[in-house]
């Protein structure tokens, strides 16, 4: 490592001169942490306190910065200093704002300063400045998969910004799904009648866009490389293949309707009366006087019943289990086209729960006044009698099992959305052995990645992604998704999102070309390496990296490919020997902070915790119970982590080993309902700390001493109960045997 000069800075405000003594936290940085420059300001991040710390990194060749003030999720601006490794010292969130201001906790409270102080000493001392990924990628085009309304508005709105895009549509037209509507539900007031659909306009708009170029009958055939750098392939019918270069991609690849064949109880395929609610939107079309007719006979409708629900918020296994959202509404529009059209018609909606969210509750109630029944039911069977169908259905207002509705010309069944994400779609149907029909599904991006061709689903179908805070990522880095084939939604929502993942997307070619990480550690210039000496060829790393960021070479060594990379370190956590780091983040930077903790003797009653904390949820949520003002012991030592999943063992071990009387570990929610910002990072965390019991047998030491919780940015109050419960615990379970050794 090249020469380096550390200097910690200690602040006074926010309350920390008139709780800490200040003085002997210098002396703790000067002594402990082997810091000689070490200089306290009374409000350090104001103008005069960053000028001080610029000022000795100017004239005073300081290269690394510890500072001993608020936690490190506040004033970065004030505290940003790109060329320079820094390391913070929580003392104002962690320490004096969660400890009681009484003389009887004094001591403690600064003991915890002191300790917290050694902690960044002892960290930035093991970093080095991150110089940003040299592997970086200068596109700035955007690719988008879909040209329906998601797909088309992700490109308008791209090109508003100044992008270049490529838009590619499988089918010879642009519109998507919204092109084969009659109308669509409102959007603006009054609320009260089905709307243009507006797709003759967004085609209008992308075609006339010289920055946006549209291949139309063509598929990807290929997409290599990384965010910046992608290399697409774009197969069109011609049989000609064209190589675009694209910086970020969005897929907006839409959606189909659940198959009502699969519901002949609900007369499904059995009648040429029972349609789907596309059928019904192309006899709207085909109506050209308005009146919708029988697909049978041609004859008008005169009575017409719509089925919610038809094989969705399925309980059996056998359907949909999820609600797609925009049928209640699709439904009430469609009942509009009768009364519109004839004001006798008898149209019907039987639904279990009516679901109209927002201004929806007033295209309701117009329904309502135009005549449209709306009746609270579950239909059982709809039985076809020539022209006409019974519908049979449980009232849920009477609880009459055995209504029934006689001779009705048209049955329109509400089947929900089932996302085209690459496994559902159009997929060629081929001959299997012993005469099975086999259907192999088509990819619709076609990456080479190990992972497979195409983003991972959930299992559900649609495309995984972040749906609290990141809704528009996947898996695969500066690779988007939008519309429903991310989750069910109608035009109105899909429009939002594809606004949402075009910026997003941008953000991530941006953050490409400059070396930084995209999201959730949007600009963080550091990047994995790896010591290839010391590599054994396990493929943990590999083979458990959320994103597809690692590979392969000829002789079974990892390699990294860093513009993929969220910066997330579970390969770090992953590595038995410990050869994967990052400049500012390591298996070095966290152990040293642990072996930096004063351990109090035996015979002191003063407990040590360690709290390794998700910076995501946990941190902040530890953060926000500070500025609440709620206590929690002062026994714990805090060191955020950017992920469980970048936990390695040896941090437990060594912990253990020092004195600690026990560790908690604090991460996301894993699972299909996961809330971790890197999508598996807390579920592999989780199942490399399952293992941990053997570490404790060895050891002989008691299993309550290492504690796993799953933890909410919102556990803001409940997260201080657990810390003092699990102190309370550890004082009746005893001392550390390793105390003192």
């Amino acid at each position: 490592m090249a020469d380096i000069k550390v200097a910690a800075y200690i602040c006074k405000g926010c309350g920390l001169g008139e709780r800490l003594d200040t003085d002997a936290l210098v002396k703790t940085a000067q002594k402990d942490g082997k810091v000689p420059m070490t200089k306290s300001h009374d409000f350090l991040c104001n103008a005069d306190g960053v000028a001080m710390i610029k000022n000795d990194i100017a004239n005073e060749g300081v290269t690394h910065i510890m500072i001993g003030a608020c936690s490190r999720r506040a004033k970065t601006e004030a505290f940003f200093f790109p060329e320079n490794a820094v390391a913070r010292a929580n003392l104002r969130e962690g320490v004096v704002w969660i400890r009681p201001d009484t003389d009887d906790a004094r001591e403690t409270t600064q003991e915890m300063a002191e300790d917290y102080i050694r902690m960044g000493c002892a960290e930035v001392k093991a970093m080095t400045a991150p110089g940003g990924n040299p592997n970086t990628g200068s596109s700035k085009t955007l690719l988008v998969v879909g040209g329906g309304v998601t797909g088309m508005t992700t490109a308008i709105e791209a090109s508003k910004t100044g992008y270049s895009v490529v838009l590619v549509e499988k089918t010879g037209a642009l519109g998507g799904w919204a092109a084969k509507l009659y109308k669509r539900v409102p959007v603006h007031e009054p609320y009260k009648s089905p709307a243009d659909t507006g797709v003759g306009e967004l085609v209008s708009q992308v075609l006339g866009d010289s920055n946006i170029k549209v291949y139309l009958n063509a598929t990807i055939a290929k997409t290599d490389g990384a965010p910046g750098r992608f290399v697409v392939e774009i197969a069109t019918e011609s049989g000609a293949t064209h190589t675009e270069d694209i910086g970020a991609i969005v897929q907006a690849s839409g959606f189909t309707l659940y198959d009502m064949n699969k519901l002949p109880e609900l007369g499904g395929g059995k009648s040429a009366n029972v349609v789907d609610q596309a059928g019904l939107e192309a006899l709207a079309l085909a109506a050209t006087d308005g009146v919708i007719r029988r697909p049978s006979d041609g004859q008008p409708v005169k009575s017409v019943v719509f089925v919610q629900c038809a094989g969705q918020r399925d309980t059996t296994g056998q359907h949909l289990s999820y609600c797609s959202g925009f049928c209640c509404n699709t439904s009430i529009k469609q009942a509009m086209y009768f009364k519109d059209a004839n004001p006798s018609v008898d149209t019907t909606i039987i639904y279990t729960d009516l679901r109209t969210p927002g201004n929806g509750e007033d295209f309701y109630r117009s329904a309502q006044e135009k005549g449209v029944i709306f009746t609270k039911g579950k239909v059982a069977a709809v039985t076809p009698n020539g022209a006409t169908s019974t519908v049979k259905f449980h009232d849920l207002i009477l609880d009459d099992k055995d209504a029934a509705m006689l001779d009705v010309d048209l049955v329109v069944l509400a089947t929900g959305q089932v996302a085209n994400s690459g496994i559902n779609i159009e997929a060629p149907v081929v001959e299997a052995e012993e005469g099975a029909i086999e259907v192999k599904p088509i990819s619709i991006l076609n990456l080479t990645y190990r992972q497979g061709k195409d983003v991972p689903q959930l299992k559900q179908g649609f495309t995984d992604s972040h749906f609290i805070c990141f809704p528009y990522e996947t898996r695969r880095t500066g690779i988007y998704t939008a519309g429903p084939v991310r989750r069910p939604m109608d035009i109105a929502q899909a429009r939002e999102d594809a606004t949402g993942a075009a910026l997003k997307a941008i953000q991530a070619l941006e953050n490409a070309e400059l070396g930084r990480a995209a999201h959730p550690r949007s600009g963080d210039l550091s990047f994995p390496k790896v010591r290839l000496e010391g590599c054994t060829q396990c493929k943990r790393c590999t083979v458990e990296c959320p994103f597809g960021a690692i590979d392969e070479d000829e002789k079974r060594f990892p390699v990294f490919n860093e513009s993929r990379c969220r910066r997330c370190g579970t390969c770090m956590g992953a590595c038995p020997v410990r050869v994967i780091s990052f400049e500012n983040y390591s298996v070095n930077t966290v152990g040293a902070q642990i072996k930096a903790v004063d351990i109090p003797d035996e015979f002191s009653e003063k407990p040590r915790i360690l709290i390794l904390a998700c910076e995501n949820d946990a941190y902040p949520a530890l953060d926000m119970a500070g500025m609440n003002r709620i206590e929690y012991s002062a026994y714990v030592r805090t060191i955020p982590i950017r992920c469980l999943g970048s936990v390695n063992t040896i941090w437990i071990t060594d912990a253990l080993n020092a004195g600690y009387d026990g560790v908690m570990l604090m991460g996301c929610k894993s699972g299909d309902e996961y809330q971790c910002h890197f999508v598996k990072g807390s579920e592999l965390g989780r199942v490399r700390m399952s293992k941990i019991d053997d570490t404790l047998k060895t050891l002989n030491l008691e299993s309550e001493r290492v504690r796993d919780l799953e933890v909410a940015i919102t556990d803001i109050e409940r997260l201080p109960e657990m810390i003092n419960k699990y102190a309370a615990e550890l004082v009746a379970v005893g001392p550390s045997p390793f105390k003192g050794m």
